[in-house]
């Protein structure tokens, strides 16, 4: 009798499996594959601006003490205006080769970054600093928050939007829908508003910098699946 057990005791366990309800058929439905978005605008409520010491010379340590020197300056004037934000940026320092390659010169460079949310306040430190130092981009974009409140706005939008077109295309059908999934994203930057280098703008002096802020268009899209039942 002993060797029947083992069958006996898989007998309830077979009975279980049996009684197990079939998986359903992921392809018993027909899917859809949609896309929606919507936009929202963001006022540009901050400006940022690099500027830069460029010079030439026979030796990187001449270099450093010149191009460290403009950029201290430029920090100085930075520093009286408390509402504009500095920092630091990327300093370059590379020869420059002659025909024969033989290095004949050096050149460095080293930026600064300035932030603030009063566009007429950094446009006339700008002008202050341009008597000394270049400026290599200027760009008016949203603050986070501003930007964020914006992008939630839109993507409730383009949500709404999304429900709307895969109600159309089931009523089209004469059927209910289910969402399979949705992915979300958000773009919109503004473009970098044109330079000029220093040397060309040493007749400014402390002329401000004009500065139209204007706003960014941010756009969130959302693509997704919708499934219609047989």
């Amino acid at each position: 009798m002993k060797r029947f057990r083992p069958l006996l005791h898989t007998l309830p366990l077979l009975a279980w499996l049996v009684a197990l309800p079939a998986p359903a058929d992921p392809g018993s439905g027909t899917s859809i594959d949609l896309t929606a978005e919507a936009s929202r605008p963001a006022t540009n409520d901050l400006a940022r601006a690099t500027v830069f010491a460029e010079a030439a010379g026979a030796t990187p340590s001449e270099l450093a003490k010149r191009v460290n020197g403009l950029i201290a300056d430029g920090l100085k004037t930075a520093r009286a205006y408390s509402n504009v934000r500095t920092q630091s940026g990327a300093t370059y320092t590379y020869p420059v080769y002659a025909k024969g390659g033989k290095i004949e010169s050096w050149r460095m460079r080293s930026d600064l970054t300035l932030e603030c949310s009063d566009p007429a306040v950094l446009s006339e430190l700008l002008g202050k600093l341009q008597a000394s130092l270049g400026v290599a981009s200027l760009s008016m974009l949203p603050a986070p928050e501003t930007r964020k409140k914006a992008e939630n706005e839109a993507m409730l939008d383009a949500i709404t939007a999304f429900k709307a077109r895969a109600r159309l295309i089931a009523d089209a059908f004469g059927k209910p829908y289910r969402i399979r999934h949705l992915a979300i994203n958000s773009s919109g930057r503004p473009p970098p508003l044109p330079m000029l280098r220093a040397a060309s703008l040493a007749a400014a002096e402390t002329a401000a910098m004009p500065i139209e802020a204007g706003e960014t268009l941010v756009t969130t899209s959302v693509s997704g699946q919708i499934e219609l039942p047989e």
